[in-house]
């Protein structure tokens, strides 16, 4: 830190320790100068003889016959004056960063200047701050700081234009001639402490080096430091982005229950408007959509404004891909029944998704010649959204509050496009239907018509087939299309000289779903209506044979409901000649690991289909 020391006689002030301040002298005091709550008792003519101000208000004095000199409303309080009162004694006084600003706006008030004696403590000072102090980047920091204090003469004396100019201009040197030190906060490994850094011990000076150190800055003159910084337009968007989240890091709580109170709620409004304020012109770049989302739960919590809340909206939905789930989960209002804000997501995905249709190139349909309707995504950021509307929904999806219609709008807020796999989409209803038991069953039916079983994964079919919360039509469809999928893995195992079919097109996948609801679809009807009487029927069988619940293989036993409804299926596939006679030698290897012994599968089926032709 840059100082300058003043004088060279020992200090002499001395106090009794009640507000009464002294010059320890052989020669009495002759005036007494009443600084805030503290008393001075000095002599005159040191004092008279380096300041306009004291001798006029001295000649008042006498003038009325006292000896008393009242100034309340000294700029830098009784510390300013003492320091101004030894320099005028000749005493040593020493001036750094942290007193300097207060020292200069006192001087100023004693009218210390050249008129009056040469080399008087104005000019040295100014010598002191444009030689020195503003040449240093850690001290401009630290006086500019001082000057919320010292309005309004700091701001008169343009000392903090000049402070504010100096840190600009720092910030603005190509990274690679910075050679002075700074504070740089690595939030890298275990250590989170700010650690000092300096070029010499550094191999790359990283280009948002400035950023840690103006953090400490209040608000306002944070706002007029990167104004000016800025202004110069050497920076760049990201770089000032990465400035105002840290400012943010600093002074925005992790938690906002602090903001009951009032004062809390005027200050984090007032400074989450400036770094809104302050925000790049290019929206779409600069600051992290995480970022932004922080900032949109504060502009929430404190009331900040529509027009705020708007335009944060519009920069988030420009990067609705590269948020995540945890960020997405915003407190809803008070007066709101969920406890997380649903509309308001729902709100930024259909933001996004106007902001895709605009730009024409990130869906678009394709027709080929060799497989028909083919898809391409001309952007994988859609994609992500998809996974991002499908995690959101199974974390919302327990709360017992989140009303049906709001899970079904945000769920159809994105197009199918967006959603080529309903493993995300099936896990969110698994949660909504365990979480909400009293849903009825047209209730049901609404919600799992959201979901698409051709798009389910292997493993997501296995515990589908499992759920006793799905009703049984979403159960059949998915035993049934396993079914097909599986025989169709089996069909394509010899030309491709494995046992399993490792891919398929969609336009296959579609055309083996679609082929056999034709054929099998009056067989279908038929099972649907004698499950319920079945289940009567089967039931002590069931208990007899719930020991043997593992498959030669070891694989995975479904619950009964669905063993009976598969073990149909798969006995009227055969019937109706779905799967020829020639593939049966590998049957057990095609069908699903879910079945029970062969023998306990053709029993099974042959009573399945006697009991099917007596109830019809």
């Amino acid at each position: 830190m840059k100082y300058m020391k003043l004088g060279s006689k020992p200090d002499a002030f001395q106090s009794d320790g009640s507000g009464v301040r002294y010059v320890l002298s052989e020669l009495a005091t002759d005036v007494v100068v009443v600084v805030g709550e503290v008393k001075f008792y000095l002599h005159k003519f040191p004092l008279l003889s380096k300041s306009n101000r004291l001798q006029r208000l001295v000649l008042k004095a006498n003038e009325d016959s006292t000896d008393e000199i009242y100034m309340l409303d000294f700029p830098g309080g009784s510390k300013a004056f003492e320091t101004c009162a030894k320099f005028c004694y000749g005493m040593t006084v020493t001036l750094n960063a942290h007193n300097v600003v207060a020292v200069r706006c006192a001087a100023e008030y004693l009218e210390m200047t050249e008129d009056v004696e040469k080399g008087n403590l104005i000019f040295k000072i100014e010598v002191f701050l444009n030689s020195s102090l503003l040449c240093s980047w850690k001290d401009s920091i630290i006086a500019l700081k001082t000057t919320k204090y010292l309005l309004p003469w700091s701001e008169e004396l343009k000392v903090i234009g000049r402070c504010i100019d100096s840190i600009a201009s720092k910030t603005s040197v190509d990274p690679a001639n910075v050679n002075w030190s700074y504070t740089y906060n690595k939030r890298s490994g275990a250590s989170n402490q700010i650690v000092e850094h300096h070029h010499q011990k550094m191999d790359v000076v990283p280009k948002d080096w400035w950023v840690e150190d103006i953090c400490e800055l209040d608000i306002n003159l944070y706002k007029r430091v990167m104004v000016a910084i800025k202004s110069k337009g050497r920076m760049s968007a990201d770089v000032i982005g990465e400035a105002l989240r840290a400012y943010a890091f600093r002074w925005l709580p992790d938690s906002f229950d602090s903001l009951v109170s009032d004062d809390y709620m005027r200050r984090y409004k007032a400074l989450v408007e400036t770094i809104i304020w302050l925000l790049p012109a290019d929206k779409s770049s600069g600051c992290s959509c995480s970022f932004l989302l922080k900032l949109l739960k504060v502009v929430i919590l404190v009331g900040a404004g529509d027009l705020l809340k708007d335009e944060l909206m519009n920069r988030i939905s420009l990067q609705l891909h590269k948020a995540t789930v945890k960020d997405l989960l915003i407190p809803a209002k008070p007066s709101d029944d969920t406890i997380y804000d649903i509309n308001l997501v729902q709100n930024l995905v259909r933001r996004y998704m106007m902001l895709d249709r605009s730009n024409h190139d990130a869906v678009y349909f394709e027709k080929t010649e060799s497989n028909g309707d083919g898809l391409r995504l001309g952007n994988a950021s859609l994609l992500t959204v998809g996974k991002l509307v499908d995690g959101y929904l199974a974390e919302v999806a327990s709360d017992p509050n989140l009303s049906l219609s709001s899970f079904i709008d945000l769920s159809a807020s994105i197009p199918e496009v967006m959603r080529p796999v309903h493993d995300g989409l099936y896990a969110a209803i698994d949660i909504y239907l365990k979480e909400h038991p009293s849903l009825t069953k047209s209730e049901k039916k609404r919600l799992c018509g959201l979901m698409d079983v051709k798009k389910l994964s292997t493993d997501a079919c296995i515990h589908a087939a499992q759920s006793e919360r799905l009703p049984l039509r979403v159960v059949v469809q998915v035993l049934f299309f396993e079914q097909v999928r599986a025989a169709a893995s089996g069909l394509k195992a010899p030309a491709n000289g494995t046992t399993h079919g490792s891919t398929r097109s969609t336009a296959n996948i579609k055309e083996e779903w679609t082929r056999p609801i034709g054929d099998n679809c009056n067989s279908l009807r038929k099972q649907l209506k004698s499950v319920k009487i079945e289940e009567e029927c089967r039931a002590n069988e069931e208990k007899k044979n719930a020991k043997s619940s593992k498959t030669k293989g070891g694989g995975l036993l479904l619950p009964s409901r669905s063993r009976r409804i598969f073990d149909k299926l798969w006995a009227s596939s055969k019937g109706h000649g779905e799967i020829n006679r020639s593939s049966e030698t590998s049957g057990r290897s095609q069908s699903p690991p879910t079945t029970v012994n062969p023998g306990e599968t053709k029993s099974s089926g042959s009573s399945s289909r006697h009991r099917r032709h007596s109830i019809s």
